[in-house]
């Protein structure tokens, strides 16, 4: 299903993109009011917080209009609103910026920042950030990493090239390396591939884990470096999915330095971040043919990960 353009009447506030929420068609529409329509549709925001926004004009109209807190729910209309989290956690770091033309942006992200708004996290996730420093409403991120990895993420900057760059994942038309620190097992013969089937844990919804069937996830690891107990890996991804080099990696018995969830959850994943003790997992290099330019474009992480101290 293609998706509904974006409404030009309808503005990123401080680097954040409006979120929208369609009235269902119904007649007569079963709320009274705009404000009881969004208390009951959205209730992880309270009805007093829905009224104080509608006050101060955050929830717009498709004309753009602020909407009063007793306007009428009209069947089918939209309804545009910024996410906010109130005392959002600070993340003190600062991504870097590599490469920019009028095509693509791409960013160094730091540990601990989410590429887009998502959970607790919307003014500090690295799209935000980005829009902020740069004025462009239109950044798009053409692949993810986890919240919890440093290094690379590309952003395309024209919506006309979007699917264009999408392709390329799909398709699997890119390069990617990673590096991780880790145990080092000096009977473990390297370099190897390893291959299996990774699905969500029913235990722990942010968990992955592997799982008997057909493989669905494939990684090149290579050792490339040794300091005493530990190793610095090469870690070359086939296929995208959540939390695979980490999976494969423990699955060795190669549990990266940092890692709060493999091989047993450390931390649950509200609470407080300890950011002197990283997930060491970094996205270094990534490579791929541009498909809107014909350019061959290849960039590296300026970052380094740090050794575990014992």
């Amino acid at each position: 299903m293609a998706h509904r353009p974006k409404n030009p009447l309808i503005p990123t506030r401080e680097g954040v993109s409006p979120s929208c929420v369609a009235i269902p068609f119904a007649k007569p529409a079963p709320w009274a009011s705009v404000l009881q329509f969004l208390s009951e549709r959205l209730p992880v925001i309270a009805p007093g917080e829905w009224a104080r926004r509608l006050a101060r004009g955050e929830v717009l109209d498709d004309h753009g209009q602020a909407l009063a807190p007793e306007a009428p729910c009209e069947p089918g209309a939209r309804l545009y609103y910024w996410r906010h989290i109130e005392d959002e956690a600070e993340i003190p770091f600062e991504p870097q910026i590599l490469f920019q033309d009028g095509h693509l942006l791409v960013a160094d992200k730091p540990h601990f920042m989410p590429v887009t708004p998502s959970g607790r996290y919307v003014r500090h996730s690295l799209m935000v950030r980005l829009k902020q420093r740069t004025g462009l409403d239109t950044l798009n991120p053409i692949h993810r990493i986890d919240r919890e990895t440093a290094g690379l993420v590309v952003f395309n900057l024209r919506p006309q090239d979007r699917n264009a760059y999408h392709a390329l994942f799909r398709e699997r038309a890119v390069d990617k390396t990673y590096e991780a620190i880790a145990p080092h097992d000096p009977a473990l013969a390297l370099p190897l591939t390893r291959r299996s089937r990774i699905e969500e844990d029913v235990e722990a919804f942010f968990r992955m884990v592997e799982a008997e069937g057909e493989p669905n996830s494939e990684t090149r690891v290579e050792r490339l470096e040794v300091r005493g107990a530990w190793a610095r890996y090469g870690l070359a991804p086939r296929t995208g999915k959540r939390h695979q080099l980490r999976v494969h990696l423990d699955a060795l018995g190669l549990p990266i330095a940092g890692d709060q969830f493999y091989p047993r959850v450390r931390r649950g994943p509200d609470e407080a971040e300890d950011f002197t003790d990283p997930l060491r997992l970094l996205a270094r290099a990534i490579a791929f043919t541009d498909p809107v330019t014909g350019q061959a474009r290849r960039f590296e992480s300026a970052r380094t990960l740090d050794w575990p101290l014992h």
